[in-house]
């Protein structure tokens, strides 16, 4: 059987998943923290995988991380504009709660999934837009790597399509699953089945300070 083995890494803090803002496709960079965890990510895993490739989202949260990755593993880095967030359009850089005030209806869309909605906007993606190019991209990448082990550095959103894919679950099934900043999510890509869970949200690393560059 063909299969491709993948690490899937939501990319390390930033200030604005602090302050819960939307991001989307601006690029904000990490904060402190975010690069704490990324080394965390990167001696981690380098100790204990042998990736082939390293496929990262072009933003710099996504690049930044994968690049501490592929810095401490030596596998080679490759961006990809198609591992990028959702677009949310005019909404990007406000809270949830500063959409609610401004634009209520299209709030209510927000909150219920609604699938084929998209934030106003230039670019704004609905969620089956979205869907779609998260699918696509990721069947090229495991196309290139059968039988490899590859990391997958991206964001949120990106991450939450993935889950559902991967759990046979729709797109506005609520969200029961976490999505947190350099998590180690596994999944198994497979010709016959698409792909599978095998473990979500490792974050043992975040816990060990001996994985510092400070310390080691």
């Amino acid at each position: 059987m063909q299969l491709t083995r993948i690490l899937a890494i939501r990319h390390g803090e930033t200030a604005w998943n602090v302050g819960g803002r939307l991001q989307g496709h601006l690029d904000i960079p990490l904060n402190e923290t975010g690069r704490l965890q990324a080394g965390r990510l990167a001696h981690a895993l380098a100790g204990r995988e042998s990736l082939d490739a390293i496929y990262s989202s072009d933003l710099s949260r996504a690049r930044d991380t994968a690049q501490a990755l592929a810095d401490a593993t030596g596998a080679p880095l490759r961006l990809h504009t198609g591992l990028r967030e959702r677009c949310f359009g005019d909404f990007q850089g406000q809270t949830f709660e500063q959409v609610t005030q401004a634009a209520p209806e299209a709030a209510e869309q927000w909150r219920r999934r609604v699938p084929d909605w998209a934030p106003p906007g230039r670019g704004g993606e609905s969620l089956l837009v979205f869907q779609e190019r998260v699918a696509q991209t990721v069947q090229a990448l495991v196309a290139e790597n059968t039988e490899k082990l590859i990391a997958i550095v991206t964001h949120g959103g990106v991450l939450d399509v993935l889950y559902r894919a991967a759990a046979r679950l729709g797109l506005q099934d609520a969200r029961t699953w976490q999505l947190t900043n350099t998590a180690v999510n596994r999944l198994l890509w497979s010709p016959e089945g698409g792909l599978s869970l095998v473990g979500w949200a490792d974050v043992s690393h975040l816990e060990d300070a001996s994985l510092d560059e400070s310390t080691t």
